[in-house]
């Protein structure tokens, strides 16, 4: 079932999410239905709050950087109460963009590794190292289950030069071909 997408704006998106249990209700039922709704947007990752969720759990699909990475190939992982423990590495610049924000893009600076503790959806802990694009989609959505979004972290003048084409998102001004939900969507239009 596709899900519909939260949109900048709305409060869940910036607020810290809560660990999740080993027996949170329809769990499976939750992440195949976000992995739907990510490949619906043409997305490489999403997190629970993007679907009104405050919940730490988050999804990626990498591979399609695989021509530019080939070790990305298959490279879906699903991550639950994930944590990062390092970063390191030099950081870069990439050109981002955001379900929750369409039709914006910017550069961000990321460290090249991080390691990261987490649960697979088997509840399976695992403490991995990951590097370059892989590593900035995980932190990317790991910025999301802490409340952040990736135009908290463009410099603070672009910031306001993009204002009001982030107010006309959470009005929902913007064309998209995926369901998405509005915060600030005046009812009766």
């Amino acid at each position: 079932m596709k899900l519909p997408i939260v949109a900048y704006g709305d409060p869940v998106l910036k607020k810290k999410a809560q660990d999740i249990a080993d027996d949170y209700n329809k769990l499976d039922d939750l992440i195949s239905n976000m992995f739907e709704t990510m490949y619906t947007a043409n997305g490489v990752g999403l997190a629970a709050p993007q679907v009104g969720l405050s919940i730490r759990l988050f999804i990626i699909d990498a591979s399609p950087f695989e021509e530019d990475q080939p070790e990305l190939k298959d490279f879906k992982k699903v991550f639950i109460n994930a944590k990062i423990v390092e970063e390191n590495g030099k950081k870069w610049n990439f050109n981002e963009g955001c379900l929750s924000i369409p039709e914006i893009r910017e550069d961000v600076s990321r460290h090249e590794n991080v390691l990261v503790n987490y649960f697979d959806e088997n509840w399976v802990n695992h403490e991995e190292k990951f590097t370059g694009l892989a590593a900035r989609v995980i932190q990317h959505e790991y910025d999301h289950i802490e409340g952040k979004l990736f135009t908290d972290r463009i410099n603070p003048l672009r910031k306001t030069m993009l204002k009001s084409k982030l107010d006309a998102i959470a009005k929902g001004i913007v064309k998209v071909e995926y369901k998405m939900k509005f915060p600030l969507l005046k009812k009766g239009r």
